[in-house]
């Protein structure tokens, strides 16, 4: 332990800091057992308060009995600490000179995830609104440990969104959602375990691309779907040019099949109305 030099007050003994987060943590940690040692005016003021609930008893019924729903439990306080395990469901006891309670609700939470302006690793400014789904489960850390549960599990998932958003690609963003999001749910389960909150779920609801953006891919995936239909439409004529040169090549063999095959051209042009055709010949072939 040093000393400082004061002008005013000479030497001052200096005071040993916190070397880490966790002598903090250690020096103003607060107990979230229910079981806190009391000292003995504490104990005078319970016992006071027990034989003041005995002797105006008919009375202190009305204000001693409380009752919480079933999805509810009610955190007890005796003297500013906390009393015990939570309370609930149904009816418990409470000395209403010296307790007070604050009742949590256990049921999921749904929160919406205000449209978040999202800056990806490739430069590209993005809307992104996603939905949490969490639920409190020790009703102790959730009122010991922190302000405001509800509102500091928003914020926190908010924040989450962007920044785990911000270190992929759009494309990365696009193809690859349901991962990002399982991702995202853990690191928020693991950030909001000291406040007895449990993550559930988390989605990404809607990508919100700029407009000029929306433009650009959609006329570069019009170019691919035509680039495509064109090479398609190569190949059936490929396919289709060996298949007449097969055709020929075998016509060409027999006179008879080409003559016949003409037949079926022109009788093929005559089913599909009256027609007047006039064919080529010589004078041999009437006596053929």
């Amino acid at each position: 332990m040093g000393y400082q030099l004061d002008e005013e007050k000479g030497a001052v003994q200096l005071q040993p800091q916190p070397s880490s987060i966790k002598d903090y943590q250690d020096r103003f940690a607060i107990n979230t057992s229910g079981k806190t040692p009391r000292n003995i005016i504490e104990l005078l003021t319970i016992l006071i308060a027990h034989l003041l609930t005995i002797i105006l008893f008919p009375i202190t019924c009305f204000f001693s009995f409380k009752t919480v729903r079933q999805y509810e439990r009610a955190v007890v306080f005796r003297l500013g600490k906390i009393n015990g395990a939570p309370k609930g469901p149904g009816t418990f006891f409470t000395i209403s000179w010296i307790d007070d309670f604050i009742v949590v609700d256990m049921r999921t939470i749904n929160y919406d995830i205000p449209k978040q302006s999202v800056l990806t690793k490739d430069s590209v400014t993005i809307g992104v609104d996603a939905v949490v789904y969490y639920q409190i489960v020790n009703p102790i850390l959730a009122i010991a440990n922190v302000r405001t549960c509800d509102a500091s599990t928003r914020l926190l998932a908010a924040t989450i969104l962007r920044t785990g958003l911000g270190t992929k690609t759009l494309a990365e963003i696009l193809t690859e959602k349901d991962s990002l999001a399982r991702q995202m749910r853990e690191e928020l389960d693991e950030a909001t375990d000291p406040w007895g909150v449990k993550v559930e779920r988390i989605e990404i609801k809607n990508i919100n691309l700029p407009n000029s953006l929306e433009r650009s891919m959609a006329a570069e995936a019009e170019a691919e779907r035509e680039a495509t239909a064109k090479v398609v439409a190569a190949k059936g004529e490929l396919l289709t040019a060996y298949a007449l040169k097969e055709a020929a090549e075998t016509l060409a063999q027999s006179a008879g099949a080409l003559q016949l095959r003409s037949y079926q051209v022109l009788a093929n042009i005559a089913t599909e109305g009256p027609s007047f055709m006039i064919l080529p010949t010589t004078s041999t072939d009437v006596f053929k």
